[in-house]
């Protein structure tokens, strides 16, 4: 048995019944949908209607969001359903970022993730899902898709339907009957200037993502306006854009101390060796834990991570990256304290490999965020590793100037060399070339839209860094620790404001 549902857009009259039967029989509170009724104004008058898209979640055969989720708490079940169990979701908000149609959200009531299951406990006694039940023009139809008497096999397979985003590869199970381009994909139509929900408590959807183009946009469609939708948040705010950047001053910090030692510009018995480097590298270390905690909607339930993991997840893995590098770290720190130097030595290489994992993962957790366009660059974890590099050589600068002044040169030569490269994948990045009309909106959020003002901060920041720290290494003396420090803070500011612009223009563009 394989369960799909077919909505008719030729029979649905917007009557938002499905909405509200929903609501009633999942107890969904406010402010929140399981399935919403989004509505288009199709044409110029006086040839002009209106088109409506029931959205929902599509029952994916490859659902993106449950490889992401880190304890399985999104499954898909043997008939198909892609279902949720809310007593081990931890809140961390993976599969919101990975769902191509924005069908999950975290419920305000208990914090975890949820969706349209079909009314899976009502299929299980032989009843259809509510919405079914209740649509009065019998626009959306349940059935067994393996099934040829069932209505749904039968439309599928002899009718012209589509699917939402099919070149996700998600293989959806809810098809559309009659449905067009200007509700099907969420950028054909315009966005009103003047936001959509005048008498709302929800907003006009400026403080988060409702579908439509924005005003200006090269690929919105005049034709088509959009006139009434649901505002979705960025599952992801603030303390992921700081998780990033603390997480490469962890990991770059430990980095850079082992290659400056390996070129035999770090001694043994230096202090920024023995525990400055190792040091400060825990302290970051425990911060970014600290915030991927305080992230989880359920944080009493990190724990969850370790005991039952999903190891497709990246989230786990990265979870582990983190231990074990916490872990070398921790005895690096120690033995260096002892004053055993050859124990120091041979935590080198762990150290390193670990480092580099700990720093580049994201990369890949990002890339099981299948709704992110912006995030699916093949570019991402050798810039994550530059970035670590830039991070660590700047934040080493002013400890050398107090631990070791020889090494001044040394890191502000390091950090000259990283920013640029920084700001050659940057250049890459905002340059577009991206296949997708996502991704290149993403990009015009990041450098033209709501984060432009962040995002040229850290380029000018950045840039005034380089600028700093290579006066300083021109010049005759390192004048440490005052212009290094100041060379040192621009760097790692402007990297934390092209993170921040980064991660949240990839969840700006509109999914439903």
């Amino acid at each position: 048995m394989k369960w799909a549902k077919v909505i008719d857009h030729t029979r649905c009259i917007g009557c938002h019944a499905c909405t509200t039967a929903c609501k009633s029989e999942n107890d969904v509170p406010l402010g929140v949908t399981r399935t919403y009724v989004k509505h288009v104004d199709v044409g110029i008058f006086p040839d002009a209607r209106r088109a409506f898209q029931v959205t929902r979640c599509n029952q994916c055969d490859d659902a993106p969001c449950v490889s992401p989720c880190p304890t399985s708490a999104m499954y898909r079940r043997p008939d198909g359903i892609v279902d949720f169990d809310k007593t081990i979701c931890i809140g961390c908000k993976a599969c919101i970022a990975a769902c191509p149609y924005d069908a999950i959200f975290i419920n305000p009531d208990d914090h975890s993730a949820e969706k349209c299951n079909f009314c899976a406990h009502r299929l299980d006694v032989g009843l259809e899902p509510a919405c079914v039940v209740v649509c009065p023009t019998e626009a959306i139809l349940v059935g067994d898709l393996e099934d040829p008497a069932s209505k749904v096999a039968q439309i599928v397979r002899a009718d012209p339907v589509r699917v939402r985003k099919p070149e996700k590869g998600t293989l959806p199970k809810l098809y559309y009957k009659g449905a067009g381009d200007a509700t099907l994909d969420p950028l054909a139509a315009r966005r009103p200037e003047g936001g959509l929900f005048m008498w709302s408590e929800q907003g006009n959807g400026n403080g988060g993502v409702t579908s439509g183009a924005p005003e200006g946009w090269a690929s919105s469609q005049a034709a088509a306006l959009l006139s009434y939708d649901m505002p979705h948040q960025a599952p992801w705010g603030w303390r992921v854009s700081l998780y990033t950047w603390t997480k490469s001053i962890a990991a770059g910090v430990y980095l850079v101390a082992v290659l400056l030692a390996a070129a035999g510009l770090l001694r043994g018995t230096s202090p920024l060796w023995r525990w400055g480097a190792p040091a400060l590298a825990v302290v970051f270390l425990l911060v970014t834990g600290v915030l991927l905690i305080t992230d989880l909607k359920h944080p009493e339930r990190f724990y969850m991570i370790f005991t039952r993991p999903q190891w497709k997840s990246w989230l786990v893995r990265g979870a582990f990256l983190i231990a074990a590098y916490g872990a070398v770290l921790a005895l690096d720190l120690l033995a260096g304290l002892a004053g055993h130097p050859a124990l120091q030595a041979g935590l080198a290489v762990p150290g390193l490999v670990a480092g580099v994992l700990t720093a580049v993962y994201t990369a890949y957790l990002f890339a099981q965020a299948r709704a992110r366009d912006l995030w699916e660059s093949p570019w991402l974890a050798p810039h994550l590793a530059l970035q670590a590099l830039l991070a660590g050589a700047a934040a080493l600068v002013p400890f050398a100037g107090w631990l070791d002044p020889a090494l001044g040169r040394p890191l502000v030569l390091t950090l000259v060399v990283m920013s640029l490269a920084h700001l050659a994948f940057v250049r890459v990045e905002a340059a577009g070339g991206r296949e997708t009309a996502h991704a290149r909106l993403a990009v015009h959020e990041m450098t033209g839209g709501r984060y432009r003002r962040v995002f040229w901060i850290g380029i000018a920041l950045t840039t005034l860094g380089a600028v700093a720290a290579l006066a300083i290494a021109l010049s005759a003396v390192v004048p440490m620790p005052g212009a290094g420090a100041l060379a040192a803070v621009l760097a790692l500011g402007g990297l934390l404001a092209y993170e921040h612009a980064y991660v949240q223009a990839g969840q700006a563009v509109p999914l439903a």
